[in-house]
């Protein structure tokens, strides 16, 4: 088998984790071993599960960065043939493993994870994985305000930090009109 990275971008509630464990059931059904991981900074559903916002889940490894993942799992390491990785934004290794895994370990990486912060702005290292990737997806999600397509992630909770886990109580997917708008009548620092 040779190595493939396929990315899955999007903002908030677009669908980037329905669509990585679609695509890890194909895997499956095709007979091939496939490993969950997530952050383990991510733990609004289930702290060892990868989970939908509309509930769907699996069995995961949870963990705070992706070399800990490859020592976790040991010689059993050798036995998975696709590796998917949701929430890849929080994982600080993340170009360095999913580039080796895929170049010289020959597995196949499926990567879900944000393209922008709240900001706009680069968030980890998901982008530095475009110019490696073999396929990338960009998901949209419906504009909480115009049923748009909501392409932005606009922080409804009032706090600066880039990394803030959490769900419709501090996000909301937005178009570009509203993401522009709402951001104008905020306050700076808020």
């Amino acid at each position: 088998m040779k190595g493939q990275i396929d990315l899955i971008l999007g903002p908030m509630f677009a669908g980037k984790t329905s669509e990585l464990l679609r695509r890890v059931e194909d895997h499956e059904a095709a007979g091939r071993k496939v490993v969950l991981v997530k952050s383990s900074i991510d733990t609004r559903y289930h702290s060892s599960r990868i989970v939908t916002h509309d509930g769907h889940s699996k069995g995961c490894y949870a963990t705070a960065s992706l070399a800990e993942l490859r020592d976790s799992l040991g010689g059993e390491y050798s036995s998975f043939s696709v590796i998917a990785i949701d929430e890849a934004q929080f994982l600080p290794d993340l170009l360095q493993f999913c580039a080796h895994a895929a170049d010289f370990d020959h597995k196949h990486i499926l990567v879900a994870g944000l393209d922008g912060d709240f900001r706009r702005q680069r968030f980890g290292q998901v982008l530095d994985l475009v110019p490696l990737a073999d396929s990338v997806t960009k998901l949209g999600g419906s504009c909480a305000y115009c049923s748009s397509r909501a392409l932005f992630s606009l922080r409804i909770a009032a706090d600066e930090r880039q990394a803030l886990v959490g769900g419709a109580d501090k996000y909301a997917p937005v178009c570009r009109r509203h993401y522009t708008e709402l951001n104008e009548i905020r306050p700076a620092g808020e």
